[in-house]
């Protein structure tokens, strides 16, 4: 089992670190203006305790906080999660209130990693553009009108310095500006002051992408930082696994594969690569050839028309994450389908007649549903809209039958309900499950719990039944647990295609190095800049 996070505590003039009594589990610290309360996050919530440890004091819940900033006024500033604006709370707890609205119309994805100014009168914070954003900007908001500008492109994770400078990290490099305090401006242009320093900008998944910098300042001028890059996107494998499990490439190459599906005529594989570029691309499997097909914004998930010849994926470029259409050989540009305000929509199966798609949407109260589009009038049906979680849907060969995974029961588990609205869903699974896969022929169906494969047998003469449910085989380390299914099947319904994972042993910090007097240096590199 992992072992636990914790937060530690080590002076200057000692030479080990203790743990701070009361931070089990947690991660994310940010200090009190005093610097007599440490406050942190664990759990699904927002806690603080004293710097010296003690029983922790519930704040409240957050999902997942890129950053916090706990500022003058005794209020803390946070993102919820990771797609959001910035919350604000009072450091003795409440409920939070919104601070910031994502500008959808302006192409916003994210707020995060804020930083107060002296005065509390404005903070700084991270402004991203699309969910893998590469290239963030650093952003001013008058805490008074709640009215934000961009200070800087390509700028993360910005601090104000006591000199009067701002620090920020460049692609894994620090930099530094002379800025105006009292005008709230730049002055002069920034320069580098320490290359490769960690930061989580480049990596393969969302909560990866903080574009945080391992780094700190204090006001007496000392300077903290783990040296290293940013981390690069996963290099995986696709390959087919047997019915036994023996495992073969699918590919000769590795990538950032992610949601490969195989065409219907079983002679290409699109799939989307992750990271500061996540593409649709079309690997021929002839020819050996993978050739991109989206060349802009952010794509997850796919889809293929019954014909081949189109493919529909969920597609971020401005505004909301909505479904696109395009031709599969790239030869017409991508059709919207969807139009709406939720932010997450995932494509799934389309009905053997070819008239409508089943896709999963994100919503903020039951987290996953699953919807119909009708693909000519582009009218969206819920189907199942209920208070749990239902996901990973997918249609049998037939059209009558649609396997789902939701967690109703607490964990996720499979099921299969009729397709015409008419009739109550029947359990599939009995000990969770997840991604179910219909046979090419409707007699099976195939679903995965952890590292397990599982497979049913299925009857639909005269209503529908199951039978022999059990495991094919255990293999650990594939790609899974998503609102769609990340594996497809082949033709024959022989083999799994699957993303298997290479190396993911976390690198861990094992030393940070300090900077004392740093300010001096700072002074030397980074000129003052002049006030017009």
């Amino acid at each position: 089992s992992q072992a636990k996070s914790q937060l530690y505590l080590r002076s200057t003039d000692h030479l080990f670190a203790k743990p701070i009594q009361g931070t089990e589990g947690g991660i994310c610290p940010f200090l009190s203006p005093d610097d007599r309360w440490v406050g942190f996050w664990a759990g699904g919530k927002l806690w603080k305790t004293p710097i010296e440890g003690g029983v922790p004091v519930f704040l409240c819940d957050v999902l997942r906080p890129f950053g916090a900033s706990w500022g003058p006024d005794n209020n803390i500033v946070f993102p919820y999660k990771y797609d959001t604006g910035l919350f604000r709370v009072s450091a003795d707890g409440g409920k939070p209130e919104v601070l910031t609205v994502l500008n959808r119309a302006g192409n916003e994805y994210s707020h995060r990693l804020p930083h107060h100014l002296p005065g509390g009168k404005a903070l700084l914070f991270t402004l991203n553009k699309e969910i893998h954003d590469g290239h963030p900007r650093t952003a001013l908001l008058d805490l008074n009108t709640h009215k934000w500008r961009e200070l800087m492109e390509d700028a993360a994770d910005a601090r104000y310095l006591s000199p009067g400078y701002l620090a920020f990290l460049r692609q894994g490099t620090l930099m530094a500006v002379s800025f105006d305090i009292d005008r709230l401006e730049l002055k002069g242009q920034p320069f580098p002051v320490v290359a490769e320093v960690m930061q989580e900008l480049a990596g393969s998944s969302m909560s990866d992408n903080t574009a945080a910098g391992q780094y700190a300042v204090s006001d007496s001028g000392a300077l903290v930082y783990a040296a290293g890059k940013m981390i690069p996107p996963f290099q995986d494998s696709l390959v087919w696994i047997d019915q036994k499990g023996n495992a073969r490439p699918a590919a000769s190459f590795t990538a950032s594969f992610f949601s490969p599906r195989l065409s219907p005529d079983g002679k290409r594989i699109a799939y989307s690569s992750i990271g500061n570029e996540a593409r649709v691309w079309i690997y021929d499997l002839d020819r050996d050839t993978p050739t991109r097909l989206t060349n802009e914004g952010t794509t997850g998930f796919i889809t293929w028309a019954l014909d081949g010849k189109r493919l529909i994926f969920n597609w971020w470029k401005s505004g909301n994450f909505n479904l696109y259409r395009q031709p599969a050989d790239g030869s017409a540009p991508a059709e919207q389908l969807t139009e709406s305000e939720s932010l997450l929509k995932f494509p799934g199966p389309i009905s053997p007649d070819e008239t409508t798609l089943v896709f999963v949407e994100e919503t903020l109260d039951t987290r996953y549903d699953i919807l119909l589009l009708d693909l000519k009038t582009r009218r969206v049906t819920p189907f199942l809209n209920t208070p749990a979680s239902e996901s990973t849907p997918a249609l049998s060969p037939d059209g009558r039958w649609l396997a789902y995974s939701s967690n109703e029961t607490g964990r996720k588990e499979v099921y299969v309900v009729p397709f015409s609205f008419r009739g109550g869903k029947i359990r599939i699974s009995n000990q969770g499950g997840t991604d179910p896969l219909w046979a090419r022929e409707g007699n099976k169906l195939f679903y995965r719990l952890e590292s397990q494969v599982w497979i049913v047998d299925i009857r639909t003469e005269g209503g529908f039944s199951f039978s022999n449910r059990h495991m094919l085989f255990e293999l650990s380390g594939f790609q899974g647990n998503y609102a769609m299914n990340s594996w497809d099947l082949s033709a024959d319904g022989q083999r799994f295609l699957m993303v298997k994972l290479e190396d993911r042993k976390p690198q861990p910090v094992t030393e940070l190095i300090l900077v004392q007097n740093w300010f001096e240096e700072l002074k030397r590199l980074v000129p003052a800049g002049r006030r017009d």
